[in-house]
């Protein structure tokens, strides 16, 4: 998994057994600077476009095969007790269906090619998991509260679970039935990108920085009307709407505002953008639970237990799984599914017209029969 903060790819062994999973190991794997900001490069438009893309899809599908290679060696597993690699890749493009003008001008794009995976590694591949449903009428994605609703639904209790990557979504569960999902707009990504600008680091450790600040309630207010904020129902985002370029639009409007007092309004940006979107489920939510890297921003989840409370808010750690391997667990869990021609979509999240088996399956190994 390699998400849209860009940080590292997370690449975790996982045995699953009876729709549940078991990490057996994990292997975090940096991502080389060059291709950091290759990938934020390719992510607007641009000279070159096909070009570049289809160099970067090759040298993206080498990186991850290495990443496999390295967590296997550590496990001490040979490939070929690997049932499948499920590649998310990494976006390049997401355009939602609630995001355009015409519903068949949709797309999401993913690279990192899985044929370059599947022949370094041997092993069968699984990726693309997002145009099925986008093909569906769907907006592809969150993909993640289908996995949510099996690892870690409860009978009879209602719990939300929020990853907070560098875009954040959350899932709603209502005893074992997952209600809904949706992207709640941004995490880590306005964040990362502002300090990396101002101080050269690539996130804000504990949320440090933006302690130093003062929240600017004028600017959140402006940066709260953006329309996202008020949609309902099925709905997803990215980069697209919510970037430094957007920020910096609004910024025009306070030229004397520190850059820590932008990081502490960001972050309260993230905090209340997340617990409006739980609020506005008009459900009792007594339980919250994160995952994704915004878990480890101290100051992040004392502002959403602040805006959330009296709801309890921990981390996904006190539900069996450690929250830096939600997402890598998720699509070893999509890629099980697809191999069994089982449902890797929920219709409530994402929109599609149906249930449908995502992603395409890229064979390992060298021999082939007939």
């Amino acid at each position: 998994m390699s998400g849209t903060s860009v940080d590292a790819i997370d690449s975790a062994l996982v045995r699953c057994r009876d729709n549940r999973v078991e990490i057996l190991a994990t292997h975090q794997h940096t991502i080389p600077p060059k291709y950091k900001q290759q990938i934020a490069a390719i992510s607007h438009s641009g000279p070159d476009e096909i070009e570049r893309m289809g160099i970067l899809d090759r040298e993206l599908g080498r990186l991850f095969a290495e990443a496999t290679l390295q967590l296997l060696e550590g496990a001490g597993i040979n490939s070929r007790q690997v049932e499948a690699i499920g590649s998310h890749g990494q976006t390049i493009r997401h355009r939602p269906p609630s995001a355009t003008q015409h519903k068949r001008d949709s797309f999401t794009l993913q690279i990192g090619d899985p044929n370059t995976i599947a022949e370094l590694t041997g092993i069968t591949t699984v990726a693309d998991f997002r145009r099925r449903d986008v093909a569906a009428g769907g907006e592809g994605a969150p993909l993640a509260p289908a996995f949510h609703a099996a690892a870690f639904a409860e009978p009879g209790v209602n719990r939300a679970i929020v990853n907070i990557g560098g875009i954040a979504n959350a899932t709603i569960l209502v005893g074992c039935e997952l209600r809904m999902g949706f992207d709640t707009g941004p995490g880590n990504t306005l964040l990362d990108h502002w300090i990396y600008r101002h101080r050269g680091e690539s996130y804000d450790r504990d949320g440090a920085w933006s302690a130093c600040g003062q929240v600017n309630q004028s600017l959140l207010e402006r940066l709260m009307k953006h329309p996202y904020f008020q949609q309902q129902g099925p709905r997803s985002t990215g980069k697209e709407a919510f970037n430094l370029a957007w920020l910096d639009g609004h910024l025009e409007g306070f030229p004397d505002i520190s850059p820590e007092d932008v990081q502490a309004t960001l972050l309260c940006l993230t905090a209340d953008s997340i617990a409006l979107a739980i609020k506005s489920t008009a459900l009792e939510i007594p339980e919250v639970y994160v995952c994704g890297g915004g878990s480890h921003n101290i100051r992040l989840m004392e502002k959403l237990a602040a805006q959330l409370a009296p709801a309890k808010l921990a981390s996904t750690v006190e539900l069996g799984i450690d929250p830096d391997w939600v997402e890598a667990a998720t699509f070893a869990w999509l890629a099980s599914r697809t191999l069994k021609g089982l449902k890797g979509n929920s219709e409530v999240v994402t929109g599609a017209v149906g249930a449908r088996v995502l992603g395409g399956v890229y064979w390992g190994g060298s021999q082939a029969s007939g």
